[in-house]
């Protein structure tokens, strides 16, 4: 035979209650479950009001008629109208003794611990009477059973313990004197030898299911809840948890203690004894499997089972040297506040023993420290021991799973995940068992850490990275419409999720959590009441505390660099296509790469010196390896590169810039690829990266612009002073074709010395044949010495620019 218990939301509403009878009915032919029912939802919480109100002198009968409104409905609803009347009669009766009781509480203005259970056992008592009067038109053989006259506990209310022994003789008696008879018993609820009403703790309803199964040796104790069995996480904080098909009782124990709600945690004991299966099933999605709880697991590869926690606790640290070596130290302390009914959540200790860290509810830290210090008064006198600290605004995050303890590096990806997205831990604490690895950690920071915990150890989901994006330009736009067209590929290939959670222009600004939508963001940005704020967008992006974010910018403004070292201390990485970061002075660009590397995250920039070309990237696997640069030649600038490829023939050099302008090759200013600066920060750039520690000044460069078009005071005038300079190129141009030969702006950094100049190129070098907007740089090394290692492709365009940014935020994700 099986038990069914069913909790507050199965018997909440007419709907749910309808619902559990169409499962009752689904039970095979001739079996006669033993059906274990909660109160309805909420009932247990209006009861708990009520009874506060009461001895506080507060009026609790609009409560009360609530109370009546909502079971006479379902009586209404679902019992026939001849049968009605019974059921009238017997939950009357039930509230009119519920009212006296409270009468005598507000008459007193005391709500004893004994009263308190008395008044919350009318929640049960009533919802297993209606649900027997109303299973009795399908299932003749059913009656109300008050599981006070059967399970039988001290007298320790509020939390009774059960005298098993007694219980399972009782349960087994009534079994068998009442055979055949298809059972409906109120959860939750016993009583102690005088007959007085005991509760058996919040969630007790799934241990009176458990006491029931073991004294009747079930074949199988069902939980019906309204979630699809125990998850890998708390879903309202971890989107991507999932159910799983079965845990051990072991694990089942540490994933309840720590926070899972969906099983109570000594529930499992009566059952872990008897080994009878407990599979926690929804109500409201019958048909799935849920997870069976059992003895005898199948062998998983799944590192861990689950991540569960406990909010909202506060941590006091004791620490001196009165401590070490003292034995019984530990016995005092903690026999100490056992005495005084103080539960201790978690336990660490140092190994020296000269400090000891525990956690318990915030509600008991203080008494517990005045305990402390007054048990310990002599040590403290004696400065032997520090006055102990209360920490608060804490939380407790565990990972559970058996296989644990055969599995190398769990404890390494745990505090890899915290500590790449800032998450401090407070302690530590793990049994010898490895069952179980638990971390203190600060509330604030719960979500975000159980969201990186989760991407870490389960490796078959995607992996979410919460992506900041400043502009939408050409860049911004285009790598909008990339991610949207791949998002697919990226989760089925990469196993990578992008969220963008805020975007920025100059004039608007826009943020979501669970990430805009790339099919409507230029919509949603401009339907923003926000105005566009630079430092409020980075304040909201560190508020927002989501795990693996990443901040992009797509802007060629000095303004966003003065956050990225914000950014990095706050451990989010930076993906930029914007030079000047990294262009500025040389303490910058060290004090960037120094903070990304303490706080464990990524800064990239391949965009910075090729568009997408794989610049940087081979560079630095060159120095990673080993290798030492010895020479580096490149024409960096696509700009310069596409203008000079079509200045020709009867091409005048105006035309040929505003083409590229218009193309997207230019910076905003075409002067700032003209004049060689643009190039000079790529040169400096690579020159820095290549382990050269220089300044802007140290490069030397040629200018290519008359002093008329550098003076322009706006992009208008310098296309006029260009106009009026064409003479000038024409004879450039000239030149160069007279002697077979190609204009080319080359940059070169040999043993340090950087510079870039203009050079006629003839058909014998390498650059003589590039064509378009493309790029070319070649590394002569120790390694490539005879022939140079030589990278070639786009250099500019929003496509292959927006393409860098993108592959370097999936090696963000790749992290």
């Amino acid at each position: 035979m099986k038990i069914l218990k069913f909790g507050g939301t199965s018997v909440g509403s007419i709907q749910s209650i309808q619902t559990l009878l169409n499962i009752l009915k689904n039970e095979p032919a001739g079996e006669k479950p033993v059906v274990v029912l909660s109160a309805m939802s909420g009932v247990t919480n209006l009861l708990v009001s009520m009874a506060e109100d009461a001895a506080i002198g507060k009026d609790f009968t609009a409560d009360l008629a609530e109370l009546e409104r909502r079971h006479f409905d379902v009586v209404k609803s679902l019992l026939n109208i001849q049968n009605q009347n019974p059921a009238f009669t017997r939950l009357k009766i039930n509230f009119n003794q519920l009212e006296e009781l409270l009468q005598g509480v507000l008459a007193l203005r005391e709500l004893t611990p004994k009263t308190r259970d008395m008044v919350l056992s009318y929640g049960e008592r009533c919802s297993t009477l209606m649900i027997s009067k109303i299973a009795a038109q399908y299932f003749p053989e059913a009656i109300f059973v008050d599981a006070s006259e059967i399970i039988k506990t001290d007298s320790a209310f509020g939390q009774a313990k059960v005298n098993m022994e007694l219980t399972e003789q009782l349960v087994r008696g009534f079994y068998q004197e009442n055979s055949g008879k298809m059972l409906f018993v109120t959860g939750f609820i016993a009583s102690n030898d005088a007959g007085q009403i005991t509760t058996l703790g919040r969630g007790g309803s799934d241990y009176t299911a458990a006491i029931l199964g073991s004294a009747l040796n079930a074949e199988e104790i069902q939980i019906w809840t309204d979630v699809n069995g125990m998850m890998t996480a708390d879903p309202r904080l971890v989107k991507k948890a999932f159910s799983l098909p079965e845990l051990t009782y072991t694990e089942a124990m540490e994933l309840s203690y720590f926070g899972a709600k969906v099983i109570y945690p000594p529930t499992m004991i009566p059952a872990f004894l008897k080994k009878i299966p407990i599979v926690i099933k929804n109500t409201f999605e019958p048909q799935f499997e849920g997870t069976v709880i059992r003895h005898d697991c199948k062998a998983s590869n799944l590192p861990i089972k689950g991540i569960s926690t406990i909010n909202n606790i506060s941590i006091l640290n004791l620490e001196g040297s009165g401590m070490v070596g003292k034995s019984g130290f530990s016995g005092r302390l903690f026999s100490l506040l056992a005495r005084e009914q103080i539960n201790i959540i978690l336990i660490t200790q140092s190994s020296s023993e000269h400090s000891i860290t525990f956690a318990v509810q915030p509600a008991d830290a203080e008494r517990a420290k005045a305990l402390i210090e007054q048990e310990f008064e002599l040590e403290l006198l004696a400065n032997k021991l520090e006055s102990p600290e209360i920490e608060a605004n804490l939380a407790v995050l565990a990972v559970v799973g058996e296989n644990m303890k055969q599995t190398p590096g769990v404890s390494g990806k745990l505090f890899h995940a915290l500590g790449r997205n800032g998450v401090n831990v407070r302690a530590i604490a793990q049994g010898s068992s490895e069952y179980n690895i638990s971390v203190i950690i600060s509330s604030h920071d719960l979500a975000k850490a159980l969201n990186a915990v989760h991407d870490a150890f389960f490796v078959q989901l995607t992996k979410t990275l919460h992506a900041f994006c400043l502009g939408t330009g050409n860049i911004g736009k285009t790598l909008f419409k990339q991610l949207n067209a791949h998002s697919d590929f990226l989760q089925e290939h990469n196993g990578i999720q992008v969220k963008i959670a805020g975007i920025s222009n100059t004039r608007k600004m826009v943020f979501n959590a669970d990430g805009i939508s790339l099919d409507t963001w230029e919509d949603d940005l401009q339907a923003s009441d926000e105005k566009a704020d630079l430092k409020e967008f980075i304040q909201r992006m560190k508020s927002m505390n989501l795990p693996n974010c990443v901040f992009i910018d797509n802007t060629a403004s000095p303004n966003p660099i003065a956050f990225y070292e914000e950014a990095f201390k706050s451990n989010i990485s930076v993906v930029t296509c914007n030079k000047i970061g990294n262009s500025a002075a040389y303490s910058q660009y060290r004090n960037f790469h120094d903070t990304a590397r303490r706080h464990g995250v990524d800064f990239f920039y391949e965009t910075n010196v090729g568009a997408g070309l794989p610049i940087i990237r081979t560079l630095k696997d060159l120095m990673n390896s080993g290798d030492r640069v010895q020479r580096i030649e490149a024409i960096l600038s696509g700009t310069i590169s596409f203008i000079f490829n079509n200045f020709k023939g009867d091409a005048n050099f105006h035309d040929v810039v505003k083409t590229a302008q218009e193309k997207g090759y230019t910076e905003p200013d075409p002067r700032d690829d003209l004049s060689g600066k643009d190039f000079m920060r790529k040169i400096l750039i690579l020159a820095r990266d290549a382990g050269y520690a220089m300044e802007e000044a140290d490069v030397e460069i040629e200018n290519m612009l008359p002093q008329a078009c550098l003076d322009a005071q706006s992009v208008d005038e310098f296309y006029a002073a260009l106009k009026s300079e064409d003479a000038f190129f024409a004879n450039l141009k000239n030149t160069a074709e007279a002697e077979d030969k190609v204009l080319r702006y080359i940059g070169k950094l040999d043993n340090g010395k950087a510079s870039i100049t203009l050079q006629m190129v003839d058909e014998n070098h390498p650059f003589f044949t590039l064509s378009g907007s493309d790029n070319i740089i070649s590394f002569t090394t120790d390694r490539y010495k005879e022939r140079p290692l030589v990278v070639k492709g786009p250099g500019a365009g929003a496509e292959v620019t927006a393409a860098g940014v993108f592959a370097d935020l999936i090696n963000v994700g790749a992290n």
